[in-house]
């Protein structure tokens, strides 16, 4: 009878333990959300994606995103996300909290989209090691103008905003080739048509990818770097929808890229491999070849391009897609990580 109270006081004591120790980790692990490696080309490799901006719904993009290079692919993916430090609830509309960052330090891939962001010093840490390491990277969207520094000014990391003038354009320009310029085509009104450009029509991260539409406009961009390789330029049309006409107008003469990669030079020698599209809207990738072109390109980012096949990387959506349309202030209000992956 002894030896069975003893037993049941330390199994009480350890249910407690356990508990407490639950307690103590799932606040943490609820605030991103994670995706299992598996077989496939993405063996044994991690990716990071970060989600923040307040317009384009990466929030419910990168999920997405992360679950088929997870599911399809084999990829070990950790999606993190804006939140609202009092109810760790997503919050595109906070720039200086996203928890997780820290996880980047051993991502073989870094996948970014945000928009105006002032993070505080540590995270950015993360950020910039893996960017100054010369460590693959994709940027989406806005990510041409992450970063914004209003309050801090003399961080270190400051230098990185989108207006910078050392380095010139910021992350944006010295990173991803091109920093926030202006709306080519008419937002809301004129959408996007990928046209492959000509001399890089063989490029393997092209490989499938032969109708890329989607609802967002054609970002202005100047000059980008002598490195980048043009994927595809962008055709403004003469409406929102898939069967719109291409605009028989200057603004397609000549078209502006809206997809490239860069082999960046590094201070020691070697080049950084980045994929870069100013694309990226949660609407725009119900274009499945535009799906395709991003997982092609990421694993083109990790020096593994003689895998994609010909008809390039399976691209099919997991589950039901049903993406909210992009504008400010219409995020969905309430959700935590845990639920973005059931969009």
């Amino acid at each position: 009878m002894q030896v069975k109270g003893v037993r049941f006081h330390l199994a009480v004591a350890l249910s407690a333990l356990l508990a407490a120790c639950s307690a103590s980790i799932s606040p943490e692990d609820s605030r991103w959300l994670g995706f299992p490696g598996g077989d496939g080309p993405g063996a044994g490799k991690k990716v990071v994606f970060v989600a923040g901006d307040e317009e384009y719904r990466s929030e419910e993009a990168l999920p997405m995103l992360a679950r088929l290079m997870s599911e399809h692919h084999g990829f070990e993916c950790v999606v993190l996300f804006s939140q609202d430090p009092e109810t760790g609830e997503i919050d595109p509309d906070n720039s200086s909290n996203i928890p997780g960052l820290h996880l980047i330090e051993d991502a073989d891939l870094l996948v970014l989209q945000l928009r105006f962001r002032e993070l505080p010093d540590a995270d950015m840490a993360h950020l910039m090691k893996h960017v100054e390491k010369g460590k693959p990277l994709v940027g989406i969207r806005t990510t041409t103008h992450a970063f914004n520094y209003n309050e801090n000014l003399d961080s270190p990391f400051a230098k990185w905003s989108w207006r910078s003038q050392e380095p010139k354009g910021g992350f944006g320009q010295e990173i991803l080739g091109e920093t926030w310029v202006a709306h080519h085509g008419h937002h809301g009104q004129e959408a996007t048509r990928g046209v492959p450009r000509e001399a890089n029509a063989n490029h393997p991260t092209l490989r499938g990818v032969e109708d890329v539409f989607g609802p967002t406009d054609v970002y202005a961009i100047r000059d980008l770097p002598k490195d980048a390789i043009v994927l595809l330029d962008g055709a403004v049309l003469g409406g929102m929808s898939p069967d719109s006409p291409i605009l028989d107008d200057p603004k397609n003469n000549p078209m502006h890229p809206v997809a490239w990669l860069r082999l960046r030079p590094l201070p020691g020698g070697g080049a950084q491999r980045i994929f870069a599209t100013t694309m990226g809207a949660a609407t725009d990738w119900s274009s499945e070849d535009l799906r395709r072109l991003f997982l092609n390109a990421s694993l083109w980012a990790l020096g593994k391009e003689a895998e994609i096949p010909e008809g390039g990387l399976r691209a099919t959506m997991i589950g039901s897609w049903n993406p909210t349309p992009f504008g400010f202030g219409n995020f969905q209000r309430g959700l935590r990580p845990r639920d973005a992956s059931e969009h």
